[in-house]
């Protein structure tokens, strides 16, 4: 097997530098939101706003990178979820992650208005994130309704945009009223797509 070689000297010091940036910032906009300024999140790496720059351009730059980071952490604690328990404490897992970091969650909802605007920074980003979500969404469905866990009545595609919506829906309702209890709605929305009484196991999504 071949060894794939570490980066070394400057472009190795480059790509940690770059890390310890991305990290600062993901912690800082997840303590402050969209309040944190660069000036706090280079403080926290020990440099100057204009050595940012060099790594990421513009604050969208480095706010889109964050939240890459937040999908990828999501994503991760869903996959746990999905291998080895149900679709409800999958969402649920979501939620919590959702919860637990508010600043980083409000960056989410208030960017992804703002890029419905095509001449938003983000709206690429955006557009590309739901896609992907949506398909990855939809395969896991698929697979539960192969298995009996998941009604197979409507179309797995459909029932995924259902879910994102409602995962949003959640999201800002949420932070307009903590009190909103997102695990225990999703808990009920998970038993909403359970199979329904009578149906077999073996039927086949509507296409």
């Amino acid at each position: 097997m071949t060894n794939q070689r570490k980066p070394r000297g400057p472009y190795r010091k480059s790509a940690e530098r770059r890390e310890q940036i991305l990290q600062a910032a993901y912690e800082a906009i997840d303590e402050y939101g969209e309040r944190a300024s660069l000036q706090d999140i280079a403080d926290r790496v020990g440099v100057t706003q204009p050595a940012l720059t060099y790594y990421f351009p513009t604050r969208d730059d480095l706010l889109l990178a964050v939240l890459e980071r937040r999908d990828v952490l999501g994503r991760e604690l869903a996959g746990g979820a999905r291998r080895d328990r149900t679709m409800i404490d999958s969402m649920v897992a979501g939620t919590r992650h959702t919860t637990g970091h508010p600043g980083l969650t409000k960056l989410c909802v208030t960017l992804s208005a703002a890029a419905t605007d095509p001449q938003s920074p983000a709206h690429g980003y955006f557009n590309e994130r739901y896609r992907r979500l949506t398909a990855e969404v939809a395969r896991d469905l698929e697979e539960r309704q192969r298995t009996g866990e998941l009604r197979a009545d409507e179309p797995a595609d459909h029932l995924a945009r259902v879910l994102l919506a409602v995962l949003d829906g959640l999201q800002i309702q949420w932070m307009h009223d903590s009190t909103v209890d997102m695990a225990a709605i999703v808990e009920t929305f998970a038993r909403i797509l359970a199979p329904l009484a009578g149906a077999g196991n073996a039927e086949e999504p509507a296409g």
